[in-house]
């Protein structure tokens, strides 16, 4: 306890020391065109998907940290319902949320919300690309990769998977357009893999006002069993978009020219994180962003430094697409050949949040097989000193980009 008032004292004298003149809440963004009806309805049905997403991840993965892209997951998926027919492809979008939405449109929303995204704001450096990779000996459907190519611009690649040097390829790939974040996601191939499709996103931002290094320090982070770990805890005071209830307290930190920002929902003493989790749903997600309101106040922010990785399988059969894994797949549309199904659904990211900004990359890729190759001191004090959600989104369109749920923050020079 004692060591608690220490803290709170050191606490107030950081937030003194920084001040709280300058009003540090997101800027209105530089004007973009506003989104469409289509685009507003996907963006919305997308973030059905990520928030259920999430939150079966959080449900079956005991793990600390966990941070995922759900926008790496759908684009991938994405890609991948192109290719699906009957009830598979049924089943694909009602898992991804986008119920009686004919395909045609989901793609021409796809295409569009990519040119938005890509174009916000030039102080932010975000990165998309979708990728083909297929065995060059098995038959696809032309039209596939062409829809693929014209909606979600996607590199169309047959490669020898006999060669062990095409695992290679793939990782180079995945490297370069991570910024070098993720190095791998191919260990090897199998046999009966004959596509690999894949989505890579790469965002760094800075924040639009930075965090004083010399005034961050050691302090200390508090687990849910009340032990306690030392990190680098950042400090920062002015008027933040913000918002408290009896369950939580959330903060807004933007990024370059305001268009991007990181939402940080920090639960209340007694209140567990994944309980919090557990309420995510579009409605709570618009209601919790839409009521944050300018406030004076200081928050404490630890660095941090994670990898995360998982395969989905088991979470997206949870979520109703199991027949996508199964022998009554119906893939088709990608090959008349028949007998594919989705073998694995793989998804790798990677998060380093300090004084300057944020740098986070993601990695999704969904292996296709077939059965058989054929071929403050003032106001609010926001001490984020245990357990927390961490949300990255564009502001406009309120898209989930990266979402994680940090347990066990960390950071390795």
């Amino acid at each position: 306890m004692r060591r608690f008032f220490t803290s709170l004292v050191v606490v107030s004298a950081l937030f003194l020391f920084a001040g709280c003149s300058k009003d540090l809440s997101p800027l209105t963004p530089t004007k973009s065109r506003p989104l469409t009806p289509l685009e507003k309805r996907l963006v919305s049905r997308s973030n059905v998907f990520g928030l259920n997403l999430f939150k079966e991840i959080v449900r079956q993965d005991t793990q600390e940290n966990i941070f995922v892209s759900p926008l790496s997951v759908s684009m991938a998926l994405g890609m991948t319902l192109n290719g699906a027919a009957g009830e598979t492809e049924k089943a694909m979008k009602s898992t991804l949320g986008f119920g009686d939405m004919d395909l045609h449109t989901v793609d021409e929303t796809y295409k569009s919300l990519i040119a938005y995204l890509l174009q916000l704001d030039p102080k932010v450096i975000f990165q998309l690309a979708n990728s083909i990779w297929y065995r060059n000996t098995f038959h696809f459907e032309s039209s596939f990769f062409d829809v693929t190519r014209k909606y979600f611009n996607a590199e169309v690649r047959g490669l020898d998977f006999s060669n062990p040097a095409s695992v290679g390829i793939v990782n180079d790939w995945v490297a370069q357009h991570t910024n070098d974040k993720i190095k791998k996601i191919l260990d090897r191939i199998d046999p009966q893999d004959v596509m690999f499709l894949i989505n890579a996103v790469y965002f760094k931002g800075l924040w639009t006002y930075q965090f004083k290094k010399e005034v961050t320090q050691d302090d200390d982070f508090y687990l849910p069993d009340g032990s306690s770990f030392k990190v680098k805890m950042m400090n920062q005071a002015g008027t933040f978009d913000y918002l408290e209830t009896d369950q939580f307290q959330a903060i807004d930190l933007p990024y370059g020219d305001g268009a991007f920002s990181m939402t940080i929902f920090l639960p209340k003493p007694g209140v567990a994180l994944d309980s919090l989790i557990a309420q995510l749903t579009p409605e709570t997600w618009a209601n919790w962003t839409g009521s944050l309101e300018k406030k004076k106040g200081g928050i404490l922010l630890p660095k941090f430094k994670l990898k995360y990785g998982i395969q989905l399988n088991d979470v997206l059969k949870s979520l109703g697409m199991g027949i996508a894994f199964s022998n009554q797949a119906d893939f088709t549309r990608m090959s008349k050949n028949g007998g594919l199904f989705i073998s694995y659904v793989r998804h790798k990211t990677f998060v380093k949040v300090d004084e300057e900004g944020t740098e986070a990359a993601a990695v999704t890729i969904v292996g296709v097989r077939v059965t058989s190759v054929g071929g403050g001191s003032e106001g609010f004090k926001m001490i984020v000193n245990r357990p927390f959600l961490s949300v990255i989104r564009e502001r406009q369109s309120n898209t989930v980009l990266f979402v994680g749920k940090i347990g066990h923050p960390t950071w390795e020079e």
